[in-house]
């Protein structure tokens, strides 16, 4: 069995995920204006700049002690209610149009990201994809998080995942695909035999020269309500947006692929 992974920011939507939850999160009472300022600055600098590990090391542990205390069913419900308005404008043709292709071919479709477990399920969902691996943050005996990471899938995490998931779907990652667009995720295009570079950072486009890979850009952003793929549900009327909301909450509570917790 073949499988292709496909990290999420930038890759398959235009931007952060976490900053594109900005303005929701702050409707739903969860941070203010001014945090949602800092995101789009920081995602900004993230953009043109890139992210080294010392500065994505002090965004992950301000995104942690910023969701210290919120309540996780809170966030899943400001997530499930908002995702399609959210995620819409990002993204990419381009994306949804290689996933088509991979399932005709009887491939499955992963999303592999380092953003919360909480978005990136719901939105494997959204898309028609066959499941998801997300960080996971620590949660205590009151559903609150703790401002602790119980499992960050960033780097190696992303490739130990994704063997983690091999193992036990009988994947065979010597003949699937990964594709993403920065060099952090050289362990997740190293993990599979047909590694594409998408939209890519300074450092993965030389490591792409080097070794001779596949280079995509991704340019198209596409509406999601006027185009319905193979797999991604029907989202045009409000009776039918209401449904899929309360169909994607409970399924994405059992498509989750989760490594250790």
């Amino acid at each position: 069995m073949k499988a292709a992974f496909f990290d999420l920011d930038k890759t398959v939507i235009a931007k952060g995920s976490i900053p594109a939850f900005g303005r929701p999160f702050r409707r739903g009472g969860l941070i203010n204006r001014r945090v949602v300022a800092r995101a789009v600055i920081g995602q900004l600098i993230y953009l043109h700049l890139g992210a080294g590990e010392q500065r994505l090391a002090r965004i992950r542990e301000s995104m942690l002690t910023l969701t210290r205390g919120w309540e996780q069913d809170r966030v899943r419900a400001i997530v499930r209610e908002t995702l399609l308005e959210t995620v819409e404008p990002l993204i990419f043709k381009e994306a949804l149009e290689l996933m088509e292709a991979h399932h005709l071919a009887g491939d499955r479709v992963y999303l592999v990201s380092a953003s919360p477990e909480e978005i990136v399920a719901p939105l494997a969902e959204l898309l028609g994809a066959d499941g998801a691996v997300g960080s996971a943050a620590e949660v205590d005996a009151d559903g609150r998080y703790t401002g602790r990471m119980a499992f960050y899938a960033y780097g190696e995490g992303k490739a130990e995942a994704m063997r983690a998931l091999a193992d036990r779907t009988g994947i065979d990652l010597a003949e699937s695909s990964a594709y993403s667009d920065s060099a952090t995720d050289l362990p997740m295009l190293e993990a599979v035999g047909h590694p594409v570079v998408v939209n890519p950072d300074r450092g993965l486009a030389k490591v792409a020269r080097e070794r001779g890979w596949e280079v995509r850009q991704f340019t198209k952003p596409v509406r999601l309500r006027n185009r319905v793929t193979v797999r991604t549900p029907m989202l045009t009327t409000g009776v039918a947006l209401a449904a899929g909301a309360a169909m994607l909450w409970w399924r994405s509570r059992r498509l989750r692929v989760t490594t250790s917790h």
